[in-house]
């Protein structure tokens, strides 16, 4: 089993910068994929970023190139999501979530952390 914990969320103004963090305890966190997706109210849950578990390889949604940036820190046991240059269309609810290969798609995470709020005013 894997426990996820996200944190680092806030109410920021648009431009300002966020680090966000998920704490894994359980499973071998270096053997997991992580991913970072985004839910805004009434809106259905969105990819964001994902890492492999070496941190080699990483992919990002087009909406977020270039301004976020994933990584992990496996001795920590910890994944984090980088945010600059914030929008406030990037306001949601950010999840973190692992899994067995680096994906896209939600449903190829079997583990989820409970969500961070992250709120961008104008």
């Amino acid at each position: 089993q894997v426990h996820l914990v996200a944190s680092g969320g806030g109410l920021v103004q648009a431009g300002d910068s966020l680090r966000l963090s998920c704490a894994s305890s359980g499973r071998t966190f270096s053997a997991l994929s992580m991913g970072w997706f985004s839910q805004a109210p009434g809106k259905e849950r969105e990819f964001v970023a994902t890492i492999d578990s070496s941190g080699g390889n990483r992919e990002y949604a087009d909406s977020v190139k270039g301004r976020f940036t994933i990584s992990r820190d496996n001795a920590k046991n910890t994944v984090y999501l980088r945010m600059n240059s914030l929008k406030p269309e990037d306001t949601a609810i950010y999840s973190c979530a692992g899994g067995d290969f680096l994906s896209r798609r939600a449903w190829n995470y079997g583990y989820w952390g409970r969500g961070t709020q992250v709120t961008v005013s104008s």
